[in-house]
């Protein structure tokens, strides 16, 4: 009879190859499912024998530990796959994760940046284009191309850096971008990211010895390992770009970018749904975490225009 260890990972298998789950996401679970194990075979409990209690129990060591509720309820989101999975595959009988409340998690808004902050970054990442030289200017007008391409369609830093020269094979003015579970979107790209992406590709051109750097299927290559820029590497450079720029570097990232490009969209009309397609949430609730900027426009257009605003409020 196959142990729990083997079943997790029967369970990880069919999360890649059924369900499309990303390298991340599987290590994820892997090192999510793995803890929980652990923590009931240390109680001398065999989890295919784990209760509701049990699962509650192993809910109040990870608070009592000091882990924050957001991380408990995707730990928890986990554990109810497992289970879910096994009671599927008929090795449990009954699925005791289902009836285990997750933790009450507080409304956090995600950290974005002002228009202002981001036209800063891109003018520092277009400076640092114009004087640099040879490998330098390389790695400064991609590192131009990837923020501008960032800010024009909001992708996951995973898919930015992994974008194929493919992707450029069309008309230039939208990419076709494969996200989570296989999920392909189409997403525009605006004139300054085209322009920005020109004058990277054309670096090679320009000198034959960075050519070698541009001839390959990735179009933000790099000699890691896999040939492309890698997520880490990205963040570290745009946060000496931060600093360059005379921001405050722990406020930057690509995820932020990524809000930034959601947030400003939303204060300028755009509608919940259209955003929620580019940025390629399966499901709208994950978009709703930006309805404080739809809630602070409306207001700001009530304290305008309504005629009884205060007379102060009024334009």
């Amino acid at each position: 009879m196959a142990t729990t260890h083997e079943w997790l990972e029967s369970f990880l298998e069919m999360q890649a190859a059924e369900r499309g789950a990303a390298a991340n996401t599987v290590a994820a679970y892997r090192s999510d499912l793995t803890h929980l194990l652990v923590y009931l075979e240390a109680r001398g409990k065999d989890p295919r024998l784990a209760d509701s209690r049990d699962i509650a129990a192993y809910q109040r060591h990870l608070a009592e530990a000091g882990m924050a509720p957001s991380t408990r309820a995707r730990r928890l989101s986990a554990v109810r796959q497992l289970f879910k999975f096994l009671a599927a595959e008929g090795v449990i009988g009954d699925d005791p994760a289902h009836r285990v409340a997750g933790p009450r998690r507080s409304r956090t808004l995600p950290k974005t940046l002002s228009v202002a902050d981001v036209d800063r970054l891109i003018e520092a990442a277009g400076a640092r284009a114009e004087t640099s030289r040879g490998r330098e200017r390389l790695r400064a007008l991609r590192l131009n191309a990837l923020i501008e391409v960032l800010y024009a369609t909001g992708l996951r830093v995973s898919e930015l850096v992994s974008l194929p020269r493919s992707v450029l094979d069309g008309d230039g003015k939208v990419l076709i971008v494969k996200g989570k579970g296989g999920r392909e979107r189409m997403v525009p790209l605006t004139p300054t990211a085209r322009a920005a992406l020109a004058r990277y590709l054309g670096a090679g051109h320009d000198d034959p010895g960075m050519a070698p750097m541009l001839k390959t299927r990735w179009l933000f290559a790099s000699r890691s390992s896999q040939g492309h820029l890698t997520r880490q590497r990205l963040a570290q450079e745009l946060k000496e770009l931060a600093e360059a720029a005379g921001l405050d570097s722990r406020r930057v990232s690509p995820h932020v970018l990524r809000h930034a490009f959601a947030s400003h969209l939303l204060d300028r009309g755009a509608d919940l749904r259209s955003v929620q397609q580019l940025l390629g949430h399966a499901d709208i609730s994950t978009t709703q975490i930006y309805t404080h900027v739809l809630e602070e426009r409306l207001k700001k257009l009530v304290f305008e225009y309504h005629p009884l605003a205060p007379p102060g409020a009024r334009r």
